[in-house]
């Protein structure tokens, strides 16, 4: 097999993309800026962990996730929820009677945070946008439903 084309040397790192960046403001809960400083404490061990195991992937990756981690830490905007309770804002917990009946309970949080599983969604989603600026009491419509809020707090 001919090694002609293939360059080989000590340096070479493995090269992976960057994360992509959203083009949203990047606001953040305080909860969502002590999970951005938890992960780029993370990755900063792992990166010290493999140069000194001479791993380069693993290096590499830990180096893409540490450029990402940075890039949200320097963009962050803390948000802090809003005294007025009649209307549903960015941090803030929503309670909402979907058309079928099931309640479902949901934080409004930024992108990083955000994680539906456990009850966060992102202010950015179809959801948290078609309740964002409403109030108990009122119905929204998203995804082909209605739903209608039942509470914010």
């Amino acid at each position: 097999m001919s090694r002609a084309f293939v360059k080989e040397t000590d340096n070479d790192t493995a090269a992976l993309p960057d994360r992509p960046i959203s083009p949203h403001r990047n606001l953040v809960t305080e909860t969502g800026l002590a999970g951005i400083e938890s992960a780029l404490d993370r990755f900063e061990t792992a990166h010290r962990a493999a140069a000194d195991n001479g791993d380069r992937e693993a290096g590499a990756t830990a180096s893409r996730e540490l450029r990402y981690w940075r890039a949200r830490r320097a963009s962050a905007e803390i948000v802090k929820p809003s005294e007025d309770r009649s209307k549903a804002s960015f941090g803030m917990t929503v309670t909402l009677r979907r058309d079928d009946g099931r309640e479902q309970i949901f934080k409004i949080v930024g992108e990083d945070e955000a994680d539906p599983s456990r009850g966060t969604v992102s202010y950015v989603s179809p959801l948290a946008r078609a309740v964002l600026t409403h109030g108990p009491g009122e119905t929204v419509v998203f995804a082909n439903s209605e739903a209608v809020i039942l509470d914010v707090r």
